[in-house]
Protein backbone atom coordinates (compact mmCIF):
# COMPACT_ATOMS: atom_id res chain seq x y z
CA UNK A 1 0.00 0.00 0.00
CA UNK A 2 1.35 3.23 -0.87
CA UNK A 3 1.35 6.68 1.20
CA UNK A 4 -1.94 8.70 0.81
CA UNK A 5 -2.43 11.77 -1.78
CA UNK A 6 -1.16 14.89 0.02
CA UNK A 7 -4.61 16.13 -0.24
CA UNK A 8 -6.16 13.59 1.24
CA UNK A 9 -8.48 13.72 4.28
CA UNK A 10 -6.72 14.64 7.38
CA UNK A 11 -6.65 12.90 10.71
CA UNK A 12 -6.98 13.84 14.08
CA UNK A 13 -3.43 11.64 14.79
CA UNK A 14 -1.68 14.09 11.90
CA UNK A 15 -3.10 16.89 13.58
CA UNK A 16 -1.52 16.51 16.81
CA UNK A 17 1.41 15.19 15.44
CA UNK A 18 1.43 18.51 13.58
CA UNK A 19 1.01 20.85 16.51
CA UNK A 20 3.13 19.03 18.24
CA UNK A 21 6.37 19.12 15.63
CA UNK A 22 5.06 22.78 15.43
CA UNK A 23 5.98 23.49 19.81
CA UNK A 24 2.75 22.65 21.59
CA UNK A 25 3.76 20.34 24.37
CA UNK A 26 2.35 18.45 27.28
CA UNK A 27 1.10 21.15 29.84
CA UNK A 28 0.62 23.74 27.95
CA UNK A 29 -1.76 26.09 27.86
CA UNK A 30 -3.05 27.51 24.53
CA UNK A 31 -5.23 30.16 23.19
CA UNK A 32 -5.89 28.84 19.37
CA UNK A 33 -7.94 30.48 16.29
CA UNK A 34 -8.74 28.59 13.23
CA UNK A 35 -10.10 28.88 9.97
CA UNK A 36 -10.80 25.41 9.85
CA UNK A 37 -11.54 25.48 6.09
CA UNK A 38 -8.22 25.90 5.36
CA UNK A 39 -6.89 22.39 7.33
CA UNK A 40 -8.61 20.82 4.65
CA UNK A 41 -11.29 18.09 4.40
CA UNK A 42 -10.75 16.60 8.08
CA UNK A 43 -12.07 13.36 9.33
CA UNK A 44 -14.28 14.65 12.19
CA UNK A 45 -14.85 17.43 11.32
CA UNK A 46 -13.71 20.69 13.49
CA UNK A 47 -14.00 18.36 16.67
CA UNK A 48 -11.11 16.21 15.34
CA UNK A 49 -9.23 19.67 15.48
CA UNK A 50 -10.37 20.50 19.01
CA UNK A 51 -9.02 16.91 19.88
CA UNK A 52 -5.49 16.99 18.09
CA UNK A 53 -5.43 20.25 20.53
CA UNK A 54 -6.44 18.41 23.69
CA UNK A 55 -4.27 15.42 22.78
CA UNK A 56 -0.80 17.90 22.07
CA UNK A 57 -1.21 19.47 25.22
CA UNK A 58 -2.31 16.48 27.36
CA UNK A 59 -4.33 16.51 30.75
CA UNK A 60 -2.77 19.04 32.04
CA UNK A 61 -3.12 21.34 29.06
CA UNK A 62 -5.56 23.95 28.59
CA UNK A 63 -7.25 25.02 25.41
CA UNK A 64 -8.48 28.67 25.33
CA UNK A 65 -11.04 30.34 22.68
CA UNK A 66 -11.99 33.65 21.82
CA UNK A 67 -15.96 33.70 21.88
CA UNK A 68 -17.20 37.33 22.62
CA UNK A 69 -20.97 36.70 21.84
CA UNK A 70 -23.67 35.79 19.60
CA UNK A 71 -26.41 38.26 20.15
CA UNK A 72 -27.89 37.87 16.57
CA UNK A 73 -28.27 41.34 15.73
CA UNK A 74 -26.64 44.86 15.91
CA UNK A 75 -29.29 45.73 19.24
CA UNK A 76 -26.87 48.93 20.04
CA UNK A 77 -27.11 52.66 19.41
CA UNK A 78 -24.07 54.87 18.69
CA UNK A 79 -23.63 55.53 22.08
CA UNK A 80 -24.00 51.26 23.53
CA UNK A 81 -27.24 51.28 24.63
CA UNK A 82 -29.63 48.47 23.50
CA UNK A 83 -32.71 50.19 21.37
CA UNK A 84 -35.48 50.34 23.50
CA UNK A 85 -37.89 48.76 21.14
CA UNK A 86 -35.56 45.19 21.51
CA UNK A 87 -34.34 45.79 24.88
CA UNK A 88 -37.23 43.13 26.66
CA UNK A 89 -36.49 40.62 23.43
CA UNK A 90 -32.17 40.57 24.23
CA UNK A 91 -31.56 37.50 26.19
CA UNK A 92 -28.99 37.55 29.35
CA UNK A 93 -25.66 36.81 28.99
CA UNK A 94 -25.48 33.23 31.02
CA UNK A 95 -22.04 31.88 30.19
CA UNK A 96 -23.47 28.47 30.76
CA UNK A 97 -25.77 28.53 27.88
CA UNK A 98 -23.74 31.66 25.34
CA UNK A 99 -22.93 31.04 21.88
CA UNK A 100 -19.80 32.45 20.17
CA UNK A 101 -20.39 35.13 17.92
CA UNK A 102 -20.74 33.38 14.22
CA UNK A 103 -17.86 35.52 12.70
CA UNK A 104 -15.40 33.64 14.91
CA UNK A 105 -15.89 30.31 13.39
CA UNK A 106 -16.11 27.03 13.35
CA UNK A 107 -13.51 26.35 16.15
CA UNK A 108 -14.55 28.89 18.48
CA UNK A 109 -18.39 27.59 18.10
CA UNK A 110 -17.03 23.81 18.88
CA UNK A 111 -14.89 24.18 21.84
CA UNK A 112 -18.06 26.54 23.25
CA UNK A 113 -20.13 23.80 22.86
CA UNK A 114 -18.20 20.84 24.49
CA UNK A 115 -18.98 19.32 27.45
CA UNK A 116 -17.21 20.55 30.48
CA UNK A 117 -16.51 24.09 29.10
CA UNK A 118 -15.71 27.03 30.99
CA UNK A 119 -17.34 30.25 29.76
CA UNK A 120 -16.03 33.88 30.99
CA UNK A 121 -18.54 36.56 32.50
CA UNK A 122 -17.59 39.05 30.38
CA UNK A 123 -19.97 39.09 27.16
CA UNK A 124 -17.88 41.11 24.65
CA UNK A 125 -14.27 39.62 25.83
CA UNK A 126 -15.55 35.99 26.82
CA UNK A 127 -12.85 33.48 26.84
CA UNK A 128 -14.33 29.33 27.05
CA UNK A 129 -11.83 26.71 27.94
CA UNK A 130 -11.29 23.60 28.21
CA UNK A 131 -8.75 21.40 30.05
CA UNK A 132 -7.37 21.38 33.23
CA UNK A 133 -6.79 25.29 34.22
CA UNK A 134 -9.83 26.02 32.43
CA UNK A 135 -11.94 27.34 35.65
CA UNK A 136 -8.90 29.22 36.72
CA UNK A 137 -8.48 31.26 33.31
CA UNK A 138 -12.08 32.41 33.20
CA UNK A 139 -13.34 32.54 36.49
CA UNK A 140 -14.06 36.54 38.17
CA UNK A 141 -13.60 37.75 34.26
CA UNK A 142 -13.71 41.29 34.93
CA UNK A 143 -16.38 43.43 33.39
CA UNK A 144 -14.85 46.71 32.60
CA UNK A 145 -11.67 46.26 30.42
CA UNK A 146 -12.40 42.89 29.84
CA UNK A 147 -8.78 42.28 27.83
CA UNK A 148 -6.74 44.15 30.57
CA UNK A 149 -5.53 43.12 34.29
CA UNK A 150 -6.50 39.41 35.70
CA UNK A 151 -8.26 38.94 32.59
CA UNK A 152 -7.99 35.46 30.69
CA UNK A 153 -5.63 37.35 28.35
CA UNK A 154 -3.55 38.71 31.02
CA UNK A 155 -3.54 35.00 33.07
CA UNK A 156 -2.46 33.21 29.64
CA UNK A 157 0.54 35.98 29.84
CA UNK A 158 1.24 35.09 33.32
CA UNK A 159 0.87 30.97 32.78
CA UNK A 160 3.40 31.12 30.16
CA UNK A 161 0.79 30.05 27.84
CA UNK A 162 0.79 30.40 23.84
CA UNK A 163 -1.01 31.40 20.74
CA UNK A 164 -1.65 29.13 17.76
CA UNK A 165 -3.42 30.08 14.89
CA UNK A 166 -4.34 27.81 12.22
CA UNK A 167 -5.25 29.17 8.94
CA UNK A 168 -6.23 32.22 10.85
CA UNK A 169 -5.10 35.98 9.64
CA UNK A 170 -3.25 37.06 12.08
CA UNK A 171 -4.66 40.38 12.67
CA UNK A 172 -7.09 38.02 14.50
CA UNK A 173 -4.67 37.59 17.16
CA UNK A 174 -7.51 38.53 20.12
CA UNK A 175 -4.56 38.75 22.40
CA UNK A 176 -3.10 41.49 20.80
CA UNK A 177 -5.91 43.68 22.50
CA UNK A 178 -4.47 42.96 25.61
CA UNK A 179 -1.23 45.03 24.41
CA UNK A 180 -3.57 47.66 23.13
CA UNK A 181 -4.93 47.79 27.08
CA UNK A 182 -1.29 47.67 28.48
CA UNK A 183 0.40 50.21 25.41
CA UNK A 184 1.22 53.87 26.45
CA UNK A 185 -0.96 55.57 23.98
CA UNK A 186 -2.91 58.88 23.68
CA UNK A 187 -6.42 59.61 23.28
CA UNK A 188 -6.95 55.73 23.73
CA UNK A 189 -10.74 55.08 22.42
CA UNK A 190 -13.13 54.37 24.81
CA UNK A 191 -16.57 52.77 24.56
CA UNK A 192 -19.84 52.10 26.64
CA UNK A 193 -22.04 48.75 26.30
CA UNK A 194 -24.79 47.95 27.78
CA UNK A 195 -25.46 44.41 28.47
CA UNK A 196 -28.78 42.15 30.52
CA UNK A 197 -26.95 39.45 32.63
CA UNK A 198 -28.63 36.51 33.90
CA UNK A 199 -28.71 36.35 37.62
CA UNK A 200 -30.14 34.40 40.49
CA UNK A 201 -32.56 37.63 41.02
CA UNK A 202 -33.86 37.62 37.05
CA UNK A 203 -31.97 40.04 34.27
CA UNK A 204 -30.16 42.78 35.17
CA UNK A 205 -28.41 45.31 33.24
CA UNK A 206 -24.84 46.57 33.74
CA UNK A 207 -23.07 49.29 31.44
CA UNK A 208 -19.07 48.01 30.28
CA UNK A 209 -16.31 50.19 29.77
CA UNK A 210 -13.79 49.25 27.73
CA UNK A 211 -11.09 50.60 25.16
CA UNK A 212 -12.29 50.50 21.30
CA UNK A 213 -11.60 46.60 20.29
CA UNK A 214 -13.38 46.93 16.78
CA UNK A 215 -10.93 49.18 15.46
CA UNK A 216 -7.33 49.76 15.97
CA UNK A 217 -7.73 51.86 19.64
CA UNK A 218 -6.22 54.97 18.41
CA UNK A 219 -5.89 56.95 15.06
CA UNK A 220 -3.43 55.85 12.73
CA UNK A 221 -2.69 52.40 12.40
CA UNK A 222 -4.52 50.59 9.57
CA UNK A 223 -7.36 48.18 10.80
CA UNK A 224 -5.09 45.03 9.98
CA UNK A 225 -2.10 46.34 11.70
CA UNK A 226 -1.92 43.32 14.39
CA UNK A 227 -1.09 41.05 11.20
CA UNK A 228 2.22 43.29 10.77
CA UNK A 229 2.75 43.25 14.62
CA UNK A 230 3.16 39.35 14.66
CA UNK A 231 5.01 39.17 11.24
CA UNK A 232 7.96 41.62 12.62
CA UNK A 233 7.95 39.73 15.47
CA UNK A 234 7.97 36.44 13.77
CA UNK A 235 10.65 38.03 11.73
CA UNK A 236 12.84 38.43 15.27
CA UNK A 237 13.33 34.51 14.98
CA UNK A 238 10.32 34.13 17.78
CA UNK A 239 7.81 31.95 17.40
CA UNK A 240 7.57 28.69 14.99
CA UNK A 241 5.42 28.28 11.75
CA UNK A 242 4.84 25.17 10.17
CA UNK A 243 1.52 23.13 8.41
CA UNK A 244 -1.35 22.10 10.93
CA UNK A 245 -3.17 19.68 7.71
CA UNK A 246 -3.20 21.52 5.02
CA UNK A 247 -2.84 24.99 6.65
CA UNK A 248 -0.32 27.38 7.58
CA UNK A 249 0.15 27.47 11.78
CA UNK A 250 2.21 30.19 13.57
CA UNK A 251 2.15 29.48 17.33
CA UNK A 252 3.79 32.06 19.74
CA UNK A 253 4.63 32.70 23.69
CA UNK A 254 2.36 34.83 24.96
CA UNK A 255 4.66 36.70 27.20
CA UNK A 256 6.96 36.90 24.27
CA UNK A 257 4.19 39.14 21.60
CA UNK A 258 2.77 40.86 24.12
CA UNK A 259 5.57 42.88 25.31
CA UNK A 260 6.99 42.78 22.23
CA UNK A 261 3.60 44.72 21.25
CA UNK A 262 3.29 47.08 23.18
CA UNK A 263 6.97 48.26 22.39
CA UNK A 264 5.89 47.96 19.26
CA UNK A 265 2.72 50.42 19.30
CA UNK A 266 4.44 52.87 21.95
CA UNK A 267 7.11 53.28 19.39
CA UNK A 268 5.15 54.13 16.47
CA UNK A 269 1.88 55.65 17.98
CA UNK A 270 3.15 56.58 22.13
CA UNK A 271 3.98 60.15 20.96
Amino acid sequence: MGNPPKNAAVTRARLAGDLRRLGLADGDAVMAHAAFSTVGTVIGGPDALVDAVLDAVGPGGTLLSYQDWEVGADVWDEEGRVFEQLRDHVPPYDPATARSARYIGLLAATVGTRPGVRRSGNPGAAVAALGARAEAFTAGHPLDYGYGEDSPFARLVAAGGKVLMVGAPLDTMTLLHHAEHLADLPRKRRINIEYPFATANGTEWRTVEEFDTGSPVVAGPPEDYFARIVEDYLATGAGRRGAVGHADGVLVDAAGVVPFAVAWMEERYGG
